[in-house]
């Protein structure tokens, strides 16, 4: 679902805007001026530390990011990164402001999606805190689960492939990707989903 139509972007002044692969599009600890929707390509927020990654969450089409610093007035809490080429709406926090006071109906589908990022969030953080690797990938692949669509795929049906690299769950998880390695070969053999060249696909 695209949050904001783009001819309503377009109205209010946003620009689209092209992004190659690993741009830094915000950096964690700086001030929030523009508001941004993914027209298309995958975008995340994450924050580095001890030489890791822990992304915080993964923005697609027409999904938007980093709202909370521009409603809060403090800095981006996380850096925002394409993960692959991507084009987006940029719109200055003014402008945005405007757009909301002028279209409830948007203002209110962004409020939900808030709402359910915070939810998202405190799902993390219990997902995490356990201990049980396969519950920690079980829930996240789950959760992306929800987000996907289904198609037909060898004959059989399947959700559309996870939009994640081992390395990414590793992420977000908090995991090892050697121990996510291991474990997803494992649950593939239990008939979890299955890796078709390299992606998984959940069995409907």
């Amino acid at each position: 679902m695209i949050l904001v139509p783009p001819e309503i972007l377009e109205k209010y002044g946003a620009k689209l805007t092209e992004y190659e692969k690993d741009t830094v599009i915000f950096s964690e600890g700086t001030v929030a001026y523009n508001y941004y929707q993914v027209s298309n390509g995958l975008v995340k927020m994450t924050n580095y530390g001890d030489g890791s990654d822990f992304i915080q969450g993964l923005f697609a089409e027409g999904e938007s990011f980093g709202e909370p610093a521009l409603f809060g007035d403090f800095p981006y809490p996380a850096s925002a990164i394409s993960v692959s080429p991507v084009k987006l709406w940029v719109l200055r926090k003014h402008h945005f402001i405007d757009l909301l006071k002028d279209h409830f109906d948007i203002f209110y589908q962004l409020t939900r999606i808030l709402s359910l990022r915070l939810q998202y969030k405190s799902f993390m953080l219990k997902t995490i805190t356990c201990e049980d690797p396969d519950e920690r990938i079980i829930s996240v692949l789950d959760y992306f689960k929800h987000k996907m669509t289904k198609h037909a795929s060898s004959g059989k049906m399947f959700a559309n492939p996870l939009p994640l690299t081992r390395q990414q769950i590793a992420d977000l998880t908090g995991l090892r990707v050697e121990t996510v390695i291991r474990k997803i070969k494992h649950m593939e053999t239990k008939g979890n989903f299955k890796i078709i060249k390299r992606k998984i696909y959940f069995v409907s």
